[in-house]
């Protein structure tokens, strides 16, 4: 059996500071570094690092209803994607989940 593969294509990065979002309400400042990925029929998705102060973290961590809006106003749905938290992190990886608002062409 043959198996087909899309190639997954390296789009860019982007990083800067924005605000972590629960429910529609603010919840802290924010700091991220994405990389931005694409393959056919996904579209675009993104992984990469926030950072937020360590007792945020701490609370937030592994929640499925969180948003970053970025300073450059896009509103991107997050996920986790460790299992667990160092206890003294202020760091924690993430991916983009859903359809990411950024255009192939708008990394760098």
């Amino acid at each position: 059996m043959a198996f087909k593969t899309k190639a997954l294509r390296y789009l860019g990065a982007i990083s800067g500071r924005g605000v972590v979002k629960q429910n529609g309400e603010t919840i802290a400042p924010a700091k991220f570094d994405l990389d931005g990925y694409y393959r056919a029929p996904v579209g675009v998705t993104g992984c990469g690092e926030i950072q937020l102060p360590g007792e945020v973290l701490k609370r937030l961590f592994g929640r499925t209803d969180l948003q970053l809006l970025t300073d450059q106003g896009l509103l991107l749905a997050l996920r986790f994607s460790d299992s667990t938290l160092p206890p003294a992190s202020d760091v924690a990886h993430m991916d983009v989940t859903g359809q990411s608002p950024i255009a192939p062409g708008d990394w760098r």
